[in-house]
């Protein structure tokens, strides 16, 4: 039985070096805004959110996904299209190393938002095993579950679950493959070099048809023109100025295979970390004190088995200054229209609970960007 058709639009994601994972996740800054900046009437903008569940000092582990849960149902209340979570394991960097657990918490607490896990790792996944639980989580949400799909990008991570990280690619591609064909098929048969199933009865079929939107992280043109290829969904964690070669190639890419298709564009986002106040001083203080523990958690592994060189250190450090997004009301705004001018961005993924905040300025940083940020883009 073929495979499902994904011959010439398979995303697999470019191999990074292992600086570059770190120096692109927190090379955030704005970029120079573009002339003829778009007014407020003119600028429509979706939002959603995410979280890495990231440990916090001296707060047990149940209280902080008893937190985070409590903040998905906010999201919920005021708008946010859809949740994404990350996956990470061996690290504070994430305390959910099952997304998939962690969403079918918050599914029974909302109604309305969706969830898009950014990523799963494919490559630590029996891909029939994946298939069965995102078909339950599709259901069990009555078709709010969306797939984000990544190979990985930490070699300890990987390493520890016995991959060797030059065998990834091959691995998520074979992964992927038998993943979508578990979702849009009857039966499985695939032989590869890593997985191998023969006549596999697919009893779980998705609630939504023929599969869940898909989700996938990119910093790269030719991977966001896959993406598109696929009517995927994509997030950049770029600088607004660099991640405007993806961005814009995905657009020119979607619309030329399905601009006349009647389709909506899918989500062509930005991602940053976020702290809202009364003041641009007291935003930038307390979101500084927030990022810079999770900083330190996003380099734990790196420090710990000494996987970065000099330069790249240099090189992170120069960047995560601009990783970010802080102030009043009227300055966040500010700061993501020139964001969404310079990238063009559809949809703003924000973070707002991240290293020692508490729970409490997490939520009056939600809150005032609900309020005060979010209807200037509607």
């Amino acid at each position: 039985m073929a495979l499902y058709p994904r011959t010439e639009c398979r995303l697999a994601i470019a191999n990074r070096k292992h600086a570059e994972y770190i120096l692109c996740a927190f090379s955030a800054g704005e970029g120079a805004l573009g002339a003829g900046l778009r007014g407020a009437s003119q600028m429509k903008l979706e939002f959603g959110a995410v979280d890495h569940v990231d440990r916090q000092d001296h707060v047990p582990i149940h209280a902080t996904y008893e937190s985070r849960l409590k903040l998905v149902e906010l999201y919920e209340k005021y708008g946010f299209s859809t949740f994404h979570v990350t996956e990470h394991h061996f690290t504070p960097l994430g305390l959910a190393p099952s997304p998939l657990i962690f969403l079918a918490a918050a599914s029974r607490i909302t109604q309305r938002i969706h969830f898009a896990p950014l990523v799963l790792i494919a490559t630590l996944y029996n891909p029939l095993r994946l298939a069965a639980e995102i078909c339950m989580l599709d259901h069990l949400t009555k078709g709010r579950m969306e797939i984000g799909l990544g190979r990985g990008v930490s070699p300890h991570e990987l390493g520890f679950y016995g991959i060797d990280p030059k065998d990834t690619p091959a691995i998520y591609k074979e992964s992927v493959a038998v993943l979508m064909a578990a979702l849009t098929q009857d039966v499985v048969d695939f032989h590869g070099e890593y997985f191998d199933f023969s006549n596999v009865p697919m009893e779980l079929r998705p609630y939504q048809q023929p599969h869940p939107p898909l989700w996938y992280g990119t910093a790269h043109a030719e991977t966001a023109a896959r993406a598109a290829c696929e009517n995927a969904n994509i997030v950049s964690l770029q600088r607004a100025a660099e991640a405007r070669v993806p961005i814009e190639r995905f657009k020119d890419e979607w619309r030329r295979l399905h601009g006349a298709s009647g389709k909506t564009m899918p989500h062509a986002g930005l991602t940053r970390h976020v702290y809202v106040a009364e003041t641009d001083e007291r935003a930038a203080e307390r979101g500084r004190f927030g990022f810079d523990k999770f900083y330190d958690s996003l380099q734990y592994l790196w420090r710990k088995f000494g996987a970065l060189d000099a330069a790249a250190v240099r090189n992170v450090e120069r960047s995560r200054d601009e990783a970010l997004l802080t102030g009043s009301p009227a300055t966040v705004r500010r700061k993501i229209e020139e964001q969404v001018e310079t990238s063009g961005a559809n949809y703003f993924v924000a973070r707002f609970a991240y290293g020692n905040l508490t729970h409490d300025e997490s939520v009056r940083s939600l809150e005032l960007f609900a309020n005060d940020v979010m209807p200037h883009f509607r």
